[in-house]
């Protein structure tokens, strides 16, 4: 039995999968937030390339990946596909517990996958400067060298509470040459208002994204990316899951079980959707969608229409959502502190395919620990919901041979200062109030 089942890189695949016309009852349009009418690509083409855009609405199954976009992919892709037999050992299950290793990529996590098609298109468009937010910083990390690969500037709004926590990642930024501050900041509207309302906020994704929006929305050399969510986004990521198909194929598995940890939902989108037609025709998989309890946007939140940002900025997305002025403890898995959820994420929840979880802060470092003293790999904190899931999984019945398949999403060397707040007991379990959930719900827009 091999360890890890490695593609060569012309088995790498060259399109990326589209879900969106696959999904049963289809997906709700993006509505305009002025009109409430369906919103085309010609409004937000002020913030997106038209080249995304089309990607975004697009009815295609299959859309090609560019020749230039593969040949950075191959810096690190086709990502491994790894056999978990030292956890499984540990954990005394006859499951068969898989990973597929995105922490392999430049910056360490799944990230660039879509970053450099991101970059591509805004290069291929004459942009010279992308704005975005990040929340862990991993988000951040590869669009700064996804930038660097095209000559474009980028420039990075960081959650202020990983900021501070993940100093490490504004020097990785920095490295790629991109320019870093902390969000909210002095330097846009939606900033200075919002210190001036709670000056010690710690800061949110949806803070950070209207942000990044307005500063693409204010200088004509800028265009927006945006880390997750967005169709286009869950479609670049889909590779993820290609790839993984054929591994499993090569192992002679297929997977019973597959898991992902969900905070705007493209990582989990790539692990999952490639395996979601073969659901359609009848095969038996639990897909398992794994978010943290303090911000439970797919357990406890609601479907429907809702900004994807504080300054509402964005369109309307149908979505589960906590509500846009929803800000989420300073947990230190800062790339799942998002208020809503992909579109396709919710739908395929929304349609029963896709069982959402929620878990704690403390089990999901307890897992990281034992994963690492187990499979030599330190997983990031975002990462670490997925094993716990997948340890979930295992040992509902030890004695059941089910195989399981997890992102394995990115690792945790740059966020070691979390794991000494782990060791040194600082770190505290958390579940958003019910009623504080309600009240965010309670203003959605009226649509």
């Amino acid at each position: 039995m091999n360890k890890k089942i490695v593609l060569r890189d012309d088995e790498m695949p060259r399109q990326w999968y589209n879900i969106a016309p696959d999904i049963p009852n289809g997906l709700k349009p993006p509505l305009d937030p002025e009109t409430n009418e369906p919103m085309g690509p010609e409004k937000l083409s002020a913030v997106f390339p038209m080249g995304l855009l089309e990607q975004e609405m697009s009815g295609e199954r299959f859309i090609d990946i560019p020749e230039e976009v593969q040949e950075i992919y191959k810096i690190w892709r086709p990502s491994p596909m790894v056999r978990a037999t030292a956890l499984e050992k540990a954990l005394g299950t006859k499951a068969k517990i898989f990973f597929k290793n995105e922490g392999v990529s430049p910056v360490g996590s799944h990230k660039p996958n879509s970053a450099v098609p991101q970059a591509y298109y805004n290069m291929k468009e004459g942009v010279k400067r992308l704005s975005t937010e990040t929340g862990a910083g991993q988000w951040g990390s590869a669009l700064a060298f996804a930038t660097s690969k095209f000559g474009i500037e980028c420039k990075v709004y960081m959650v202020r509470v990983s900021f501070d926590q993940k100093p490490y990642r504004k020097s990785m930024m920095q490295m790629y040459g991109a320019s870093i501050v902390a969000s909210p900041s002095e330097e846009t509207n939606t900033g200075r208002k919002i210190l001036a309302e709670h000056p010690d906020t710690p800061g949110s994704l949806g803070i950070a994204i209207s942000e990044a929006l307005e500063d693409a929305a204010t200088r004509d050399d800028t265009k927006y990316a945006l880390g997750s969510v967005l169709n286009h986004v869950c479609m670049h990521q889909s590779i993820i899951g290609l790839e993984a198909k054929k591994q499993m194929e090569i192992a002679g598995e297929y997977p019973d079980v597959i898991i992902g940890c969900c905070g705007g939902g493209s990582n989990f989108a790539g692990i999952a959707a490639a395996f979601v037609p073969d659901y359609l025709e009848g095969k038996k998989i639990n897909f398992v969608g794994v978010e943290p309890a303090s911000c439970p946007s797919l357990t406890m939140g609601k479907l429907a229409y809702d900004f994807g940002d504080v300054a509402q900025m964005t369109p309307l997305l149908y979505m589960y959502t906590l509500g846009h002025d929803f800000i989420p403890p300073g947990i230190h898995a800062g790339g799942l502190r998002y208020h809503g959820m992909s579109p396709m994420l919710s739908a395929l929840v929304r349609e029963n395919i896709v069982h959402p979880m929620k878990v704690h802060q403390l089990e999901c470092f307890e897992a990281g620990a034992l994963f690492a003293k187990t499979e030599g790999i330190i997983p990031a904190p975002e990462t670490c919901h997925a094993i716990r899931a997948a340890i979930i999984e295992a040992t509902r019945d030890l004695n059941d041979p089910k195989t399981i398949l997890f992102n394995f999403s990115g690792h945790g060397l740059i966020d070691m200062a979390s794991y000494d707040k782990f060791y040194a007991g600082e770190l505290h379990d958390y579940d958003y109030p019910e009623e504080d959930i309600a009240k965010s719900i309670a203003n959605l827009p009226k649509v």
